[in-house]
């Protein structure tokens, strides 16, 4: 399985926040940090402040900052909010799979696809910046341990 670029991003997004201590980058900083276009991680800064995880603010003294929700968020529940509810294979798609009647493997996708999730569950945010991941987070951004 692999995850959308959006997922991937929203999960460095709140990675960087976790991360950046006092300092409230802006989108663009992060997208710089990121080395993704600036419409696109906007995109995903948007999403991620939607569902509580980031706090934004605009003007002098504005930016980004991971909320107490987003620090404790399960890994899982990000991906799934960013994977939405599909199947990994479309069945019923333009052509639907002459299979789709009696096929097991489905529903073996599906089994296999929540247990991807589940293993992601109790994962927080805080916890995939621990050492050694945060140090490396800091000099990536241009900020000393």
């Amino acid at each position: 399985m692999r995850l959308l670029r959006s997922t991937d991003l929203a999960l460095r997004v709140l990675m960087r926040l976790a991360v950046a201590g006092p300092s409230h980058p802006t989108t663009r900083q992060v997208a710089a940090d990121m080395e993704v276009p600036y419409t696109h991680a906007a995109k995903v800064v948007a999403e991620l402040q939607h569902l509580g995880l980031v706090d934004a603010r605009r003007g002098r003294g504005g930016g980004l900052a991971l909320s107490e929700k987003g620090r404790t968020a399960s890994v899982g529940a990000v991906v799934r909010s960013f994977e939405g509810e599909g199947d990994v294979v479309d069945c019923e798609g333009a052509t639907p799979c002459p299979l789709n009647s009696g096929c097991r493997l489905r529903g073996a996708l599906r089994r296999a696809q929540e247990a991807f999730f589940a293993s992601l569950d109790p994962v927080t945010v805080d916890e995939i910046v621990a050492d050694p991941t945060g140090p490396l987070l800091l000099g990536i951004s241009g900020r000393r341990p």
